[in-house]
């Protein structure tokens, strides 16, 4: 499976793709920004996003799947700090397949991933 992260602490994103690269899949990239994001979706094959919400830019992680969606039905997890209400509601509208709350483990990222694949 071929994966994009989306993650602008710079450690989590480096302590994420080992865990992908562990688990058996392929690291697409590793971007800091919601629009970096949406530029990698359009010229790669993507086939998961793990997306952080509060990101470096001008939009965040869940706007960016929302501009990701009008041209791609890929599916993400978010991995995020947020857990509030709110936000919750908001990635709803992006059909997630997983809303992890950091700090994440290897397990807890293994079963989302396993629910794709």
């Amino acid at each position: 499976m071929k994966i994009l992260i989306v993650e602008d602490d710079r450690v989590l994103s480096l302590m994420l793709s080992r865990m992908v690269q562990r688990l058996g899949h392929e690291l697409v990239n590793s971007v800091t920004m919601g629009e970096e994001a949406i530029v990698t979706v359009k010229k790669n094959e993507v086939d998961l996003i793990l997306m952080d919400i509060m990101l470096e830019g001008k939009i965040d992680g869940i706007d960016a799947m929302k501009k990701i969606r009008e041209n791609n039905d890929v599916p993400v997890i978010y991995v995020t700090g947020n857990s509030d209400k709110t936000t919750i509601e908001r990635a709803k509208e992006t059909a997630f397949v997983a809303y992890l709350v950091k700090p994440i483990v290897f397990d807890q990222l293994k079963k989302s991933i396993d629910k794709i694949t």
